[in-house]
């Protein structure tokens, strides 16, 4: 045991602007919900952007936006969250792990919870379609690695912020376009997925690392 403490999951050079990020992206998730909330229909910004049908893409395309989708799926997903928190426990970094299964649980968790608050659906049969959970699942995933890397490599403000910020959209917007080019969501529907993530994984990650130092602190009272 070195007695040094486990490294932040959330560096502190970027907790001010993350969590600026995280209560923006709250509120426009918010917007969102209350906008579209019992609505079966595409709005005025999903229709200038386009329109969601079953036959949008076309292979290969399609090809790569079913392989997209399947990640965030049950199936998919749990392998992903396998294989990242086997990569944080190769790096000694256990509470990157915690942050990897507490966050993609709780982001999921919440867009579930707003799909059913909200109410809107897509192509009927009750398909509730706001937030897209597909895409904030991927989008939490992708934040949570570019922290873990951040603080692996010890980032600054701007190169962490840089690298957080260009993961988050990369991978949101994958998955954004695998949803709407299949017709699964309306472009509004992966804003809000989008979105979700962001304002969930700060706070996430900010409640594992106060957790975690306040185990360290009470395990160092133990042993005095």
């Amino acid at each position: 045991m070195t007695g040094r403490p486990a490294p932040a999951v959330l560096p502190p050079l970027l907790r001010p602007w993350l969590g600026l990020i995280a209560a923006l992206a709250a509120l426009v998730v918010v917007a969102l919900g209350v906008l579209y909330a019992g609505h079966s229909e595409s709005g005025a910004v999903d229709t200038w952007i386009i329109r969601p049908t079953a036959d949008s893409l076309r292979p290969p395309w399609r090809n790569l936006a079913l392989a997209l989708d399947f990640l965030g799926e049950p199936a998919g997903a749990a392998m992903l969250v396998l294989a990242a928190v086997a990569g944080c426990l190769l790096l000694r970094r256990p509470r990157a792990a915690v942050l990897i299964v507490a966050g993609g649980g709780l982001t999921v968790g919440t867009a579930t919870l707003l799909k059913h608050l909200v109410g809107r659906t897509i192509h009927g049969d009750g398909n509730l379609s706001y937030p897209s959970g597909h895409t904030a699942f991927v989008t939490a995933l992708a934040l949570m690695v570019a922290l873990l890397a951040t603080g692996r490599f010890g980032l600054g403000r701007t190169a962490g912020m840089s690298l957080v910020l260009a993961a988050a959209l990369v991978g949101g917007a994958a998955m954004g376009w695998a949803q709407v080019g299949l017709g699964a969501h309306y472009p509004t529907d992966v804003l809000g997925g989008w979105c979700t993530a962001l304002a969930v994984i700060p706070a996430t990650a900010w409640l594992v690392d106060r957790m975690a130092d306040r185990s360290a602190d009470a395990g160092r009272r133990e042993r005095r």
